[in-house]
């Protein structure tokens, strides 16, 4: 995990743009003092929850990076008034009267990022469309404030090959500096150009223009990652620790206690080149073990086999034998558990515990 960080803040130290992480992986405060380049910010959140949580702990520099909805905006304010600088994110007019009618009543400009849609994956104005990008900047400058304008490459998760990431990463960049210019030329303060996702943040050329980056699942990184080749499978932080409960020879099947309650549904590499059903099976020190996968999962039973076209051998784990998983989606299997213990290399001597939190 440390390494990782380290990987990434050095990356964005080198292109000049500021690191903003996004917490929505860990969901853990210790893990997010880890993360973050000062305990105060700046630092990305996906919930109102996250935002509370990690203004509990100090956390005073947070993007609110989901679209608003109107009855959110009182939590928004509740925060802002306890003294953190929350901006929120819409692509809308609606919204965006909303925030204003909302900052004039309680006398706080909340500021606002508006979302562009760099690739078609998600939300989102297009980057090339002035006239909506002015209607909704001199909607939200009625009593709020526009603070710029944020982008995702979320396509960027299903790009096969370096140069698909690179290409994913110039045209996020692109697209988030082409609208910030629009609205500079019509007359907008647009100080903040945000993007972030983390296939892109390790893969663009050059960010010129961008503020700042978010990224999120970088942190732990995960099977989707190594698939695209943002990351090796050695970078994988973050494992479910399971046991052998069973075994069913005759069909090539070792049984653990982790089905998709400890795993998640995520099956987030069935599309790509090498599919790991539910997760990657490794020996407790973490090493991958000769095509062994989690294929099958139940609510509480895992099903570890074979991958298929293997000509490896089924190893003879007794009963007992501990097994770490390593997951499709950090984000997913992190949401399953409630926290994180902590080891340091490849020793098993648990350092610490890291509560995680969920809900919204």
């Amino acid at each position: 995990m440390d390494r990782n960080v380290a990987r990434l803040r050095e990356r964005m130290e080198r292109l000049g743009v500021q690191l903003r992480p996004h917490l929505k992986t860990a969901k853990s405060v210790d893990a997010a003092r880890r993360v973050m380049t000062a305990p105060a910010g700046p630092a990305t959140v996906s919930t109102l929850k996250e935002a509370e949580q990690f203004a509990r702990a100090g956390v005073t520099d947070l993007t609110y990076a989901v679209g608003i909805s109107p009855d959110k905006i009182d939590r928004v304010l509740a925060l802002r008034a306890s003294g953190v600088d929350l901006s929120v994110t819409l692509d809308t007019v609606e919204q965006a009267r909303a925030v204003a009618g909302a900052s004039r009543r309680a006398g706080d400009r909340i500021p606002a990022l508006i979302e562009i849609d760099c690739d078609g994956h998600r939300s989102g104005v297009l980057p090339g469309d002035r006239a909506l990008l002015v209607d909704i900047a001199q909607a939200l400058e009625d009593g709020g404030s526009l603070r710029g304008v944020l982008t995702h490459a979320g396509a960027s998760y299903g790009a096969i090959g370096d140069d698909a990431i690179r290409a994913a990463a110039e045209g996020e960049r692109a697209a988030v500096v082409q609208a910030a210019t629009l609205l500079r030329e019509a007359g907008f303060d647009c100080p903040v150009v945000s993007a972030g996702s983390t296939p892109t943040a390790h893969f663009a050329e050059t960010l010129d223009g961008v503020t700042e980056m978010r990224a999120g699942v970088f942190v732990f990184f995960d099977l989707v990652m190594a698939g695209i080749g943002v990351c090796a499978i050695d970078d994988i932080a973050v494992s479910v620790l399971a046991t052998v409960i069973g075994h069913q020879p005759e069909k090539g099947w070792i049984l653990v206690d982790a089905g998709w309650m400890a795993m998640s549904r995520d099956r987030g590499t069935a599309k790509q080149a090498v599919d790991q059903g539910y997760g990657l099976v490794c020996d407790v020190n973490g090493q991958p073990m000769d095509d062994l996968i989690l294929s099958e999962a139940n609510q509480e039973h895992g099903i570890i086999t074979l991958r298929p076209g293997s000509t490896a051998s089924l190893p003879d784990l007794p009963i007992g034998t501990r097994l770490r998983i390593l997951p499709n989606h950090a984000c997913a299997t992190g949401a399953q558990h409630d926290s994180y213990h902590v080891v340091s290399g490849q020793g098993d001597r648990i350092e610490a515990v890291w509560p995680r939190f969920g809900g919204w």
